[in-house]
């Protein structure tokens, strides 16, 4: 089936994906967002649907004062005998103890357990259920001698107990941070998959096998099985962290990520899940055989794709799962139903602290981005555009005695500039506005949509990750208030640009050049 990457845009990195029966399931990394791991389902491999999170209560993910980018990293995803596990890192915890930790359930569509911990440091955890009904942990470590690899012992993924010595098996090809590892059986043989080279634009993807599972693996001789590291021409780029699934036909098949700049190694939307079929070739998994990925995969004929719009009119007691907020939020701040309230407090969008917001991530580079609302008290509110703590930009809305005054807040690094306030009189409610576009936001405000001023702009550039202090996450469209503020938010709307739609369109005809 013809299907287009990447197959969930947007900041949804570190893919790990499993199959029971005809159905897929698969979770990405959340770092300093709440709920955490995003969890998808799909019956085809091409189109997914979010179900919700696996992390929902503070008592399994404890964000307090994460910095951005710590929190959640690289989760896996395995099921076994019914149960589901899911094994990952909170990186906040490293100063209090271990940080990983595995949550279980039944009932894919119900709550997960409460976590059990793991006396192992490092990061990128996975599990592997053998044959015989033994369980095997493996994850990113340092040995006696102070080199990173990958460490392999027993456990019980129940309790957290480690039933076994622990073994460095493999310590990669040679490229930097071997990591994010992977266990398959296969034809007797079995096969680890790390990524190696940082997530960066030296990514890649290798792959080493055994008879033993203890080893000694042998690297495979076609390593990298997947990099873009030397193709800067290509549309993708940053491309590795994968996991392998096999349909009940016997095909296999490789989730992984990738990054769309903007310019020339920029990107601020962070890291995407990508698709792309296996091959075997002596035995060795090669994705897309090698083969630089492309925005079309599959047949000729280009039907699938992801759909970018969104809309929220808060009419339910229910919050979309597209929706995050940061850190452990005290959710008594909001009310959802007839139209979103939120109220501010002593927290801004610059602490690293749970301030009043939620967001959708921004999943296309040309998208409008819309709200209405109304507002009471003397704190400001509005709309955003949110990348970290330290790079943000603030569409702030404060009311005046005759309407309302409404000014644009750029907040780069250590730098923060405030355009000039405008007044838009004689209206209880405004319409805001974002038009982002591939180099730049654009900031609207007004009474109606048929009247709406131009605040200002901000470059997309200065949200990127290159910009900033080593980031994983990616651009967010969000609602905020601060301070002696409570806002009345009407609807949520993203949608299609111009642009966009003209793009859309002109892929169902051709390939994206490179």
């Amino acid at each position: 089936m013809p299907y287009r990457n990447p197959i969930i845009p947007g900041f949804y990195p570190d893919p790990s994906i499993c199959r029971v029966k005809d159905e897929y399931y698969l979770v990405n990394s959340s770092f300093e967002y709440f709920p955490g791991v995003p969890l998808w389902h799909s019956d085809t491999l091409f189109s997914w649907e979010q179900k919700g999170y696996v992390l929902t209560r503070e008592s399994q993910l404890e964000l307090g004062n994460c910095p951005a980018s710590a929190g959640v990293f690289a989760p896996t995803i395995r099921e076994h005998n019914g149960t589901f596990y899911m094994i990952t890192t909170n990186v906040n915890l490293f100063p209090k103890g271990t940080p990983n930790f595995i949550v279980h359930t039944d009932d894919i569509n119900g709550e997960w357990s409460e976590p059990v911990y793991i006396d192992q440091m490092g990061i990128d955890p996975t599990l592997f259920f053998d044959d015989n009904g033994d369980v095997y942990y493996a994850g990113t470590g340092f040995d006696e001698t102070g080199k990173q690899g990958i460490v392999l012992f027993m456990i019980n993924p129940l309790t957290g107990d480690i039933k076994s010595e622990k073994k460095y098996i493999w310590y990669g090809t040679g490229g930097r941070n071997p990591e994010g590892p992977h266990l398959y059986k296969k034809d007797n043989m079995y096969y680890l998959m790390i990524a190696e080279g940082g997530t960066e634009y030296g990514h890649m993807v290798t792959v080493a096998r055994s008879e033993n599972i203890w080893g000694p693996y042998e690297s495979c001789p076609y390593n990298p099985v997947l990099s873009h590291r030397d193709n800067d021409k290509s549309i993708f780029q940053c491309v590795g962290h994968a996991d392998l699934v096999e349909t009940k036909d016997h095909e296999w098949y490789a989730v992984f990520h990738a990054v769309r700049p903007s310019a020339a190694q920029l990107h601020h939307i962070g890291r995407e899940t990508m698709l792309a079929k296996v091959t075997w070739k002596d035995g060795w998994p090669l994705i897309n055989n090698k083969h630089p990925i492309s925005v079309w995969m599959g047949e000729t004929e280009k039907t699938y794709r992801y759909d970018d719009s969104f809309t929220d009119c808060f009419d339910t007691k229910q919050y979309h799962p597209k929706w995050s907020w940061l850190r452990n939020p005290d959710l008594s701040l909001y009310i959802i139903g007839d139209g979103l309230q939120i109220k501010g407090s002593s927290f801004t969008l610059d602490d690293t602290a749970s301030a009043s917001f939620m967001g959708v991530r921004q999943t296309q580079m040309e998208l409008d981005c819309m709200t209405e609302m109304s507002l009471e008290g003397n704190g400001t509110a509005g709309i955003c555009v949110y990348h970290t703590n330290e790079h943000h930009y603030d569409l702030h809305i404060r009311k005046t005695d005759t309407g309302y005054g409404v000014s644009l807040k750029r907040r780069v690094a250590d730098m923060t500039v405030n355009s000039e306030e405008f007044f838009i009189a004689e209206t209880d409610h405004l319409i805001l506005k974002i038009v982002a576009e591939r180099n730049i936001y654009s900031f609207y405000a007004g009474k109606d949509e048929e009247h709406l001023i131009s605040i200002g702009t901000g470059s997309t550039q200065l949200m990127s990750t290159e910009v900033m202090k080593g980031t994983f996450t990616g651009c967010f469209f969000g609602l905020f208030a601060e301070g002696d503020a409570c806002a009345k938010f009407r609807y949520f709307k993203i949608l299609e640009s111009k642009e966009q739609k003209e793009k859309n369109a002109a892929d169902l005809q051709r390939e994206y050049p490179v």
